[in-house]
């Protein structure tokens, strides 16, 4: 079996080829010239040269394959416009490529985002069933994806997934975060306790793949999380914990944050690289709870998340050391 895999260069992507290859499947990993191919180079991929822009090069992309795991888009962008023509237009042209070889093709898995359902208001967890409302230009970019797949019922084998926040090895987002509680810093934005939830990037991969093969996930749309949420604050401390260190709360005001955003976005639109700080990132930064339930998908097809948060902390802080990164 041929799975075609765009984002594979990125973060999630290099440990959902990994995930594949281990059970058998043929990865063909859609690549751009500019790529960084670091996480690819050990790995027995087939790297294909094209680009979501391109119909012809998807076209031919997807010959013979029997899955596809859209895992590609912009976390970070320069303006809406980037986000909706990454993310939304460059979805079309693969849905529309994949319509021609409907007859083949087993599913179309979209890893799209919590951000496109958005926060909850309290601990109780955003489900499948609750009225997404998305707070930043990502966020509703990766819902109009959903929406858009949605309209297709019936004419392309689909799932969709929602992942939470992602940790693990290679991750740059949560790397600052690790790098403050390292020196003993317990950051806290306007000193107000946060939960969210979160997934090991490795649990992560799994899920997809189980998403992906599951006939009873064809058509749905699905969280995969750690049953349990967690606060910043506890992960900080699981952090210390594993780090030998103590550590203290820091109470850093949420205009300080802003105004750092805006400095920071200045000087991306002067480097023409987007800022992973931004006004948009401070958005979600300022909610009390991220938290989603994965239950739907453990009822069907059994999906939980194996790794505990020490392990998976632990993993990703090695990782860090050993690599240099912290």
């Amino acid at each position: 079996m041929r799975v075609f895999l765009t984002g594979a260069s990125g973060f999630i992507g290099g440990f959902i080829a990994q995930a594949l290859l281990q059970k058998g499947y043929q990865v063909r990993c859609l690549v751009r010239t500019s790529s960084n191919l670091r996480w690819l180079a050990d790995l027995n991929v087939e790297c294909f040269y094209g680009s979501l822009s391109d119909p012809d090069s998807l076209k031919r992309g997807l010959e013979d394959v029997d899955y596809i795991i859209h895992a590609a888009g912009l976390t970070s962008a320069l303006s809406k416009e980037d986000f909706l023509k990454v993310n939304f237009e460059g979805t079309k042209k693969i849905l529309h490529a994949a319509l021609k070889m409907r007859s083949s093709l087993k599913r179309f898995l979209f890893v799209s985002s919590q951000a496109a359902a958005g926060p909850g208001a309290t601990l109780q967890p955003v489900t499948e069933a609750t009225t997404p409302r998305p707070i930043t230009e990502y966020g509703r970019s990766k819902l109009l994806v959903e929406q858009y797949i949605l309209q297709l019922n019936n004419k392309i084998p689909f799932t969709i997934v929602r992942p939470p926040a992602v940790y693990g090895p290679r991750d740059k987002d949560t790397l600052q975060f690790f790098k403050a509680v390292r020196i003993g810093i317990i950051p806290q934005l306007d000193g107000k306790t946060k939960f969210l939830s979160i997934i090991f990037v490795k649990d992560l991969a799994e899920g997809i793949i189980k998403a992906m093969e599951s006939e009873k996930a064809a058509g749905q749309t699905y969280f995969l999380a750690n049953e349990q949420p967690y606060s910043w604050e506890e992960i900080a401390r699981i952090s210390l914990e594993i780090l030998g260190r103590r550590g203290l709360r820091l109470n850093i005001p949420g205009f300080l944050v802003k105004g750092a955003a805006v400095l920071s976005e200045g000087f991306s639109r002067f480097s023409l690289k987007p800022s992973k700080l931004n006004r948009q990132t401070v958005i979600d930064m300022k909610q009390d709870f991220w938290i989603c339930s994965p239950k739907k998908a453990k009822a069907d097809f059994d999906f939980t998340a194996p790794t505990s948060v020490g392990d998976g902390i632990r993993e990703t802080l090695t990782w860090y050391r050993e690599n240099g990164w912290m």
